[in-house]
């Protein structure tokens, strides 16, 4: 019986403990495999990788246009000698107007061919060499987006393209922030999601998560801001008669009768209806010319306006009243006022009697 129970299948709690200790160390892998540690820089594509080199050369040419030239022949050297430490050829002509780069028995990167490629490519279009040359190091790659077909409208297309130009004329580095701002969505809108992916990917836990719920989500609004026209052109009623004939030329001969009159019969009236019109002509310029000596009409002098009677002013009459008022003291009273005061004092001394 012993044996029987030592040799039993075993206890249902013990398979799922030790299915849950399988799951936790395969997901303990899992986690170790995919998270980079930090500072981990992947070594860089040296000799020894490669040590018999390449088996047959390759090369890569591009056109560049002629006001390029000038640039191109200052920075060529400069553009040789970052080559030349791949091992990598240059060639400029001149004539034709293109740039070449091919690989040599000493070239040990098979890729290296492909950064040349981008970095006259570069150059073609209008970058720097201090920023092309940029391309050949291991971490740092590029794109050229044609975005010339993409906006049909001129004035859309430089509006559009202006907001993609950064400080010192540098542009964005993200296909998809210029193609969306070609398709009239701003680019602050994807600079944005991309800085939060950038704090987001700091945190470890929130890795292998989704971000949906963390980015922002732009909606569209399609507003229509067409201006309305200064003038607006009102529609004629409709009408399902056709509007009458001109007349021509030959209807108004016939009605004016020029039609019947003979060939030097006419050509006396068109002279006849120019020297009118030049005869018109002098006499307004004649009339202009005198307007100058015709004097200006001159106002006329108003007399001044005889005093009425009625407002006339009595001098004789102020003249008397300034001398009394001269005579008269000041504080003095008047002929009425002394014979009140003499009558008032009369009844008091009869009152005292």
């Amino acid at each position: 019986m012993a044996t029987s129970k030592a040799n039993g299948p075993v206890p249902a709690a013990g398979k799922s403990g030790f299915r849950n200790q399988k799951q936790k160390q395969e997901n303990r892998d899992e986690s170790e495999l995919l998270t980079v540690p930090d500072g981990w820089k992947e070594p860089a594509f040296s000799k020894e990788d490669n040590p018999r080199g390449l088996l047959e050369e390759s090369s890569f040419a591009t056109l560049f246009p002629k006001y390029r030239e000038a640039y191109l022949k200052e920075c060529w050297p400069l553009v040789q000698k970052a080559l030349n430490e791949h091992h990598v050829n240059a060639t400029l002509d001149l004539i034709e107007g293109s740039m070449t780069v091919c690989t040599t028995k000493k070239t040990f990167d098979p890729y290296i061919i492909i950064r040349a490629r981008d970095l006259i490519k570069l150059l073609a279009r209008s970058v720097s060499f201090e920023q092309a040359v940029r391309i050949l190091q291991d971490d740092i790659a590029c794109d050229i987006i044609k975005i010339g077909s993409l906006v049909r409208n001129k004035e859309r297309f430089v509006k559009r393209r202006q907001r993609l130009i950064g400080p010192k004329g540098s542009t964005l580095k993200v296909r998809k922030v210029v193609l969306d701002t070609m398709k009239n969505i701003h680019p602050i809108y994807n600079i944005k999601t991309l800085m939060i992916k950038r704090e987001l990917a700091k945190d470890s836990e929130l890795r292998s998560q989704s971000w949906e719920r963390f980015l922002p989500q732009f909606k569209h609004k399609n507003v229509n801001k067409r201006k309305e026209p200064k003038k607006k052109t009102v529609k004629k009623e409709y009408t399902p008669f056709p509007p009458p004939q001109p007349e021509s030329q030959i209807d108004k001969e016939l009605a004016s009768g020029e039609y019947f009159l003979k060939a030097s019969q006419k050509k006396r009236q068109k002279m006849e209806a120019i020297k009118a019109k030049q005869a018109e002509a002098l006499t307004k310029r004649q009339e202009e010319r005198n307007k100058a000596f015709i004097p200006p009409k001159e106002k006329p002098v108003l007399k001044p306006k005889e005093a009425s009677t009625e407002t006339k002013i009595d001098v004789a009459a102020i003249k008397e009243k300034v001398k009394k008022a001269k005579n008269k003291k000041l504080g003095a009273l008047t002929a009425e006022e002394v014979k009140l005061k003499m009558e008032v004092d009369e009844k008091k001394k009869k009152k005292k009697k």
